[in-house]
């Protein structure tokens, strides 16, 4: 195994048993902020539609006010979009992840100086 050269730190919130916000469910977010898709975000994930729909519905349930919006198919074609309330959720939960990258740093480091050093994976 060998040693990443930068550590990643992952960081999952659970409010409950029914309610939690992850590093997926996150880049799911920005997928289908940046794709205007739940389809090809699940696609660009290698996540099935039926997957990427169910997270989708489960953050929808869990916040006060939806977090993503669509529309079916048709001849307009569907789409799918970020509420506000979407939006400021990804942005905090990108940001905590930049905080508590920075805030735990030093102990980080510490860690990844305790692991083996492996040469080439072997």
């Amino acid at each position: 195994m060998t040693q990443p050269a930068t550590p990643s730190l992952r960081i999952r919130i659970v409010f409950g048993e029914d309610a939690m916000l992850g590093p997926g469910k996150a880049d799911l977010l920005e997928r289908i902020r940046d794709t205007g898709s739940i389809a090809a975000a699940g696609r660009s994930m290698s996540m099935s539609y039926k997957r990427a729909w169910m997270l989708v519905e489960s953050m929808n349930t869990a916040f006060r006010e939806p977090l993503v919006e669509s529309s079916r198919g048709g001849a307009k074609g569907g789409g799918a979009y970020l509420t506000d309330t979407g939006a400021e959720v990804l942005a905090n939960y990108r940001k905590l992840e930049d905080i508590m990258a920075e805030a735990g740093a030093a102990r980080i480091n510490a860690i990844q100086s305790m692991l083996r050093d492996i040469p080439d994976g072997k």
